[in-house]
């Protein structure tokens, strides 16, 4: 009987049947070429990130003998790499205590004030309350410090406590090796280094 409906029915159904076919075809290959793509254009940032790596790789004692302007440049450099956008040096007489501006790849702003000091040298805590009024002033999301030292513990303690992001040394190398800006927050203000790290670079650079 179902097989006498079917026939006697054929000619009012089956242009539905070829349509949900054809539907269903469209569907399928759309989403083959939209995960193919993902795959591809995911691969070519991997390709992109990892060549920006080799090619702006600086090692930390390159990075201490550049000057001040040539690390803020470092800095920018790293910044572009990790897919910021509007990046840009600003640093001079006239810079109200920033050294760069731009975006995180998440869209939030960012200042970012660089400090090229010798290794033995310490951030002081007023300089990174100095960047809480940078931030006010260019009322901004995000406040960075980069230094290429490391910080005393009342300054991590404070930059930690009002959200700025302290890079120093080890992290400044964390960073230079790959790791994404952003990726440098789950680790702030989680010391810098152990008792015999400190040793170590007590013994290279006193």
């Amino acid at each position: 009987m179902s097989v006498v409906l079917l026939v006697a029915y054929w000619s009012a159904i089956w242009p539905y049947l070829v349509g949900a076919l054809v539907l269903g075809g469209l569907v399928g290959g759309g989403w083959w070429l939209w995960r193919t793509d993902r795959f591809i254009r995911g691969g070519d940032r991997r390709w992109r990130h990892d060549e920006a790596v080799k090619a702006g790789h600086r090692t930390l004692a390159e990075v201490d003998a550049m000057t001040g302007t040539e690390f803020e440049d470092f800095v920018v450099d790293l910044c572009r790499r990790d897919g910021c956008t509007d990046v840009r040096r600003v640093g001079g007489s006239h810079d109200n205590g920033a050294d760069v501006l731009g975006c995180l790849p998440d869209g939030r702003t960012m200042v970012i004030q660089c400090k090229r000091y010798t290794p033995k040298s310490k951030i002081p805590s007023r300089e990174v309350r100095d960047l809480l009024g940078v931030r006010v002033h260019f009322k901004v999301d995000v406040a960075i410090f980069v230094a290429t030292t490391y910080f005393t513990r009342p300054a991590e303690t404070f930059a930690t406590e009002n959200d700025i992001l302290a890079v120093h040394r080890d992290h400044l190398g964390l960073w230079n090796n790959g790791a994404s800006l952003l990726s440098l927050g789950a680790v702030n203000g989680l010391g810098q280094g152990d008792q015999l790290h400190r040793k170590r670079w007590k013994e290279t650079y006193e």
